[in-house]
């Protein structure tokens, strides 16, 4: 929301689907291998997942409410406050939450939106 006008849903949800697979497979090379203790304890893969986090949030905010509809079994309020989260209240974050929301979150996700995006060109950008 911007000077109280909330964001328009995108005209290219396509794009949108994409940019999140793209952050969300990153975050999951970056982290392959690694549990929890390795995680947090190594900055460099903390802080390129959680930019990737960031980008995916923000994807999701421009998805609009056909993230919704189209797969109502994941939280998408939480992934579009995850952004929010991680831009304005840092010291707050936990290793645990965001390494929760890497393993046990975004792997579905991802699945879902590659499998709806299966049915589609490459190249596509609208429904």
């Amino acid at each position: 929301m911007w000077n109280g006008i909330a964001p328009l849903p995108t005209k290219r949800p396509l794009i949108r689907m994409r940019d999140i697979i793209e952050n969300g497979q990153s975050v999951l090379e970056y982290t392959l291998g690694m549990d929890f203790t390795i995680y947090s304890k190594n900055r460099l893969t903390k802080d390129a997942s959680e930019r990737c986090l960031a980008r995916l949030s923000e994807a999701a905010v421009k998805l609009g409410p056909l993230a919704e509809e189209l797969f109502p079994q994941h939280d998408w309020r939480g992934i579009r406050n995850l952004g929010n989260i991680l831009r304005h209240d840092y010291p707050d974050v936990l290793d645990a939450v965001i390494w929760a929301a890497i393993t046990h979150r975004l792997p579905p996700l991802l699945a879902d939106l590659e499998a709806f995006l299966a049915r589609y060109p490459e190249d596509q950008e609208t429904l």
